[in-house]
């Protein structure tokens, strides 16, 4: 095997392997990380990179180093998952930095979270003045969760005794692509007739409509590939 095709190999079963153990890992290791996925995802994207250029090292090593890895991470989600202890090793604690209007610099300090950072992290929460919060959060992603003092939260309807709908479902996916979505159909007691009834009434076909979602209110809106839209940011 000559050294390109060699290359091309390797690259692709790196990719095959790393989309194999994302997917036994799940969502949560590709979502915001906390310190310990942020180590696994150097450690498995290092030994791919390794497999796929470095052709001084055997496949099979390096093969069996990843899947040795993805165990390790998947053994630690599970002692995670049912010890509070490993959950709290494995990940750390949230932090509080703010309460009741005033920095914890203490918190911060351990952290190694300065002023600037935070003032960025809670301008990105739309909050412009320290004063106005009652807590703020590091998560162990580190993510900052702010709750603002009461006076200076946003209005809800509840607040002004607004009478609201109770939303109990999640929008239906009707049609996608121009074609019927028969398991949602099916899952929701809905009839392809009742759809074609639906769309034969709007003047359209299934196969003219994009995307077609049934709201919790009964609505259906509907995208069909003709919008006639017309404008300059389509053009290059």
């Amino acid at each position: 095997m000559s050294e390109h095709i060699e290359v091309i190999f390797r690259s692709i079963l790196a990719f095959g392997i790393l989309l194999v153990g994302s997917r036994l890992l799940g969502k949560q290791t590709i979502s915001q990380m906390n310190i310990f996925d942020f180590i696994a995802s150097i450690t498995l994207g290092a030994i791919t990179a390794n497999l796929a250029f470095n052709t001084s090292l055997k496949i099979h090593h390096m093969v069996l180093a990843f899947f040795i890895f993805v165990f390790v991470i998947l053994a630690t989600a599970y002692i995670s998952l049912w010890s509070q202890k490993g959950r709290k090793f494995f990940a750390g604690d949230p932090t509080v930095v703010i309460q009741n209007g005033k920095v914890l610099e203490h918190n911060m300090r351990k952290m190694r979270y300065t002023i600037d950072y935070l003032n960025q992290q809670l301008r990105e929460k739309n909050v412009f003045k320290i004063e106005e919060v009652l807590y703020a959060i590091v998560e162990t992603n580190g993510t900052l969760t702010v709750l603002k003092k009461p006076q200076f939260r946003n209005v809800t309807k509840k607040d002004l005794w607004v009478a609201t709908t109770p939303e109990g479902k999640l929008p239906i996916e009707l049609i996608m692509d121009g074609k019927m979505k028969n398991e949602n159909l099916k899952d929701n007691q809905l009839t392809q007739a009742w759809l074609q009834s639906e769309m034969k009434k709007r003047g359209l076909s299934t196969d003219e409509v994009f995307y077609a979602v049934l709201s919790p209110d009964g609505n259906i809106y509907i995208d069909t590939y003709e919008d006639h839209i017309h404008s300059s940011f389509d053009k290059e």
